[in-house]
């Protein structure tokens, strides 16, 4: 029985998708990066001017803070704590809006090289495609680069599909300094 068998398994045409090369060097990929990068660059600045504003009164605080009044002091540090809160309020609600728009963004990348890579392989008469959770294939199995081929003759025919990795926060504290976030492997 494994002798009949056998020849079923020779006939077998399988290809390997590197999925992570795909997320990162797809034309689609790239475009709605930069997209997101636009959309959020506007808030990210006024965060970080905020933050600017923040730190320049702490240092004045810490410079004059002898030399003022006591009721200055007090105002000044009224400020700085309720700047301080609204600063962290902002920044939290940037990040929610940053990572809600990023998973919009994300599961529109995917579904887009999911249909690429069933079109190339239903195309090309493929019987499987692994991706995810292979160990080894050799280049002569590897389809990515024809993937990724595909997906640029897309992407300049029609608009950007999404991205995984997008515009950077700044960081949490005022008295930080800006943090980045990047995904992938």
């Amino acid at each position: 029985m494994a002798v009949a068998a056998a020849p079923a398994w020779a006939d077998l045409k399988i290809g390997v998708v590197n999925y992570t090369r795909l997320m990162q060097e797809s034309p689609q990929a790239k475009a709605a990066q930069d997209s997101l990068r636009g959309e959020f660059a506007p808030k990210q600045r006024e965060l970080q001017t905020q933050q600017v504003q923040l730190k320049a009164k702490e240092a004045s605080l810490e410079k004059d803070g002898a030399t003022m009044t006591a009721e200055q002091r007090t105002q000044l540090e009224r400020e700085l704590r309720d700047g301080n809160r609204e600063y962290s309020q902002r920044l939290q609600a940037y990040q929610d809006d940053v990572n809600a728009r990023q998973n919009e963004e994300l599961s529109k990348l995917q579904k887009t090289l999911v249909e690429e890579v069933q079109t190339y392989a239903q195309a090309q008469k493929f019987d499987l495609v692994l991706a995810d959770g292979v160990i080894f294939a050799s280049t002569a199995l590897d389809i990515t680069p024809a993937i990724l081929s595909g997906l640029t003759t897309h992407s300049t025919r029609a608009p950007a599909g999404a991205a995984a990795a997008t515009a950077v926060p700044p960081s949490k504290s005022a008295t930080g300094s800006a943090a980045g976030a990047a995904n992938g492997k």
